[in-house]
């Protein structure tokens, strides 16, 4: 914690509040420590009970994580805006970052033709009554979806894959029901989901995705929804085959019980079979994003799934939001329709696969076994991230630590590969060689 700051109150609201005001403020930044219970108990003058509600309050709405013995921490993505200065420090100058998970930005379709097109053609303004999904768009999405296997049903459209996760497991859950996540998984899912109040059960990944043995203890310990990622999995890469699918297919049929939420986030950069999930259970949606293809400021996703879900989350967005902009619709309908631009993505698609298993080759030549089978991400096991994620910073490389990602998982490190150059491979797979299997200093055993 910023020995700068200075927490005080008396009851748990006022305690609680004085955290959260650190967090705007950026006084508490991300990841920040506070005090053990006792300590601050002691420096307030109030019962540890008192503290212990204002911590559990925080944790209830999100703000907070208890991480066993590293203690009470802020969250790395706490949902409570924060003043620019509490974001995340660029790296060291001079040092490539490895670490946002973004694509490569020059890779992304030029978006500035199909504005300019739109702009040319820009008929009468939608009106409030006639705003919804375009007919035209859901056709094409759903011809998009049924070429990749993913059965009829009912369409909608949210503002981005987080988006459509977030009215899924708001319209079927309420705080305190289990949620099964992948472990490790996305980081801003695990932050969307303390946010909700809901309790995480962590199901391990490997290559094929979701482990059966997992998922059936996720099921036996409550689990009310199953989230799941097709293919280019954050962090591991992993994608779920064909044989992993009718496992889990089998485990989860006819279940009434079970909300089954599947994120096709990488969609057309994907360059493994898409072998989804869909309607195994009773309640399930489909979601596929535009953000990775074509650029993350085209906030959109398509949502399919049984007609109870998709009219849950319909009617919740015509009541909050209305709709997503039918001139982004219009947009990602003219990039869809695009061959130049599909080109483009089976470019961009084609340039991560050989990054990405460059460097897995480059890691399988120093004896380390690094994951990575689809997406733009390389997930590298390491005995301590902390000393990991500091030698590369001290070679000049930025990495994201695999504690942002993990509920029980093994230690590592996460790579995003999207800015990497061929020349960069050597080097980069010699520096997390070094830092996951680090020189002892002269003179200490070994």
């Amino acid at each position: 914690m910023s020995a700068r700051y200075q927490l005080s109150g008396t009851t748990a609201v006022e305690i609680s509040a004085g955290i959260e005001s650190g967090i705007r403020t950026g006084a508490l930044a991300p990841g920040a420590a506070l005090p053990p219970v006792r300590a601050l108990a002691a420096d307030l003058g109030v019962s540890p009970a008192t503290v212990a509600r204002a911590y559990q309050e925080l944790r209830q709405r999100g703000l907070l994580v208890t991480a066993g013995r590293h203690g009470t921490r802020v969250r790395p993505r706490p949902p409570v805006a924060a003043r620019r200065s509490a974001l995340r420090p660029p790296p060291l100058p001079g040092a490539r970052d490895l670490s946002r998970g973004e694509p490569d930005r020059r890779l992304l379709p030029p978006l500035g033709p199909h504005l300019a097109a739109l702009a040319a053609d820009t008929g009468p303004s939608v009106s409030y009554s006639d705003a919804g999904v375009l007919p035209e768009l859901a056709e094409v999405a759903r011809a998009r979806l049924h070429a990749d296997g993913v059965p009829a049903g009912e369409l909608t459209i949210t503002g981005g894959a987080l988006d459509g996760i977030e009215r899924l497991l708001g319209a079927h859950l309420r705080p305190g029901d289990a949620v099964a996540v992948e472990d490790p998984g996305w980081a801003n899912l695990l932050d969307l989901v303390a946010a909700l109040g809901l309790r995480p059960i962590g199901v391990p990944v490997d290559d094929e995705g979701p482990m059966v043995a997992g998922v059936a203890a996720a099921l036996a310990a409550g689990a009310r929804a199953l989230v799941v990622t097709s293919r280019a999995q954050n962090p591991t890469g992993s994608a779920v085959s064909a044989e992993r699918a009718e496992a889990l297919r089998a485990l989860l049929a006819g279940r009434r019980d079970l909300l089954l939420i599947e994120d096709d986030h990488a969609a057309e950069l994907a360059r493994v079979p898409l072998h989804p999930l869909a309607g195994a259970t009773a309640s399930w949606a489909f979601l596929r994003s535009v953000s990775k293809p074509f650029g993350p400021d085209l906030r959109l996703a398509v949502l399919v799934g049984d007609e109870t879900t998709v009219a849950r989350v319909a009617g919740r967005t015509r009541v909050g939001a209305g709709w997503v902009s039918t001139v982004l619709q219009r947009l990602v309908l003219a990039l869809w329709s695009d061959p130049a631009v599909d080109e483009l993505v089976r470019r961009a698609a084609q340039s991560y696969e050989q990054r990405r298993d460059g460097l897995l080759t480059a890691l399988a030549e120093h004896g380390l076994r690094a994951h990575g089978r689809s997406g733009i991400n390389v997930w590298l096991p390491v005995p301590d991230e902390t000393s990991a994620v500091t030698a590369l910073r001290d070679a000049g490389w930025a990495v994201a630590p695999g504690a942002l990602y993990r509920i029980a998982a093994a230690p590592a490190v996460r790579v995003t590969i999207s800015s990497l150059h061929t020349d960069d491979l050597t080097p980069l797979a010699a520096a997390l060689a070094h830092a996951a299997n680090p020189t002892p200093p002269p003179g200490f055993p070994t």
